[in-house]
């Protein structure tokens, strides 16, 4: 995400033609996208962004069965440990 950023502020930057970036090259203002299309590709194949939402819905999963127990006055539950590939 945040090479998406840095892309669209740079491609600001060279249309306005501000300061040193309205002097690069096209390349260099439009590598950010392609840097994250690459990111994108990656983290889908290699599973890293099923696993990071797996990860956030056990949080949410815990918290809202912790806040049931300190509702009926039980302990909380602690965090499981992380998974293994």
């Amino acid at each position: 995400m945040y090479l998406l950023g840095l892309g669209i502020i740079l491609v600001l930057l060279k249309w306005q033609e501000i300061g040193p970036v309205a002097t690069w090259s096209w390349w260099w203002v439009l590598a950010p996208f392609v840097g994250a299309a690459l990111w994108w590709s990656w983290a889908d194949w290699s599973g890293y962004t099923k696993r990071k939402a797996m990860e956030r819905e056990d949080a949410r999963k815990l918290d809202r069965i912790n806040r049931h127990r300190e509702a009926i006055g039980a302990k909380p539950k602690t965090a499981p440990p992380p998974r293994r590939r």
